[in-house]
């Protein structure tokens, strides 16, 4: 499943309405760690393929998300689980990090 680029208006639809596990990369394009971030999502996203859903948000280009999610700093990873955000990581970690995070929520 490749990752997803989600708006504003269609983030209740596409994160707090799915089910599951939705990882949301809040991030944008001058962002250094949000670009050294990008690959170990790629690479989760194959990992983890059919179980977890990982979306995109540009907070410069959407910013009533971050703003409701108290997101002060990018990158920030929210992970929602059936629309509830149960975990967060803030600033760039390395991949096992995320990993760990994942495994945790898919129990």
């Amino acid at each position: 499943m490749a990752i997803k680029h989600t708006t504003d208006a269609d983030f209740a639809q596409d994160v707090e309405q799915g089910q599951g596990l939705i990882i949301v990369d809040f991030w944008a394009e001058w962002c250094a760690p949000c670009r050294m971030i990008a690959p170990i999502l790629e690479q989760l996203d194959q990992e983890f393929e059919g179980r977890v859903q990982i979306v995109k948000l540009n907070v410069d280009e959407h910013p009533d998300a971050p703003a409701r999610f108290g997101i002060m700093g990018i990158p920030t990873l929210l992970f929602f689980k059936d629309g509830q955000v149960v975990d967060r990581i803030v600033g760039f970690q390395p991949k096992g990090n995320f990993v760990r995070v994942i495994e945790k929520h898919l129990q």
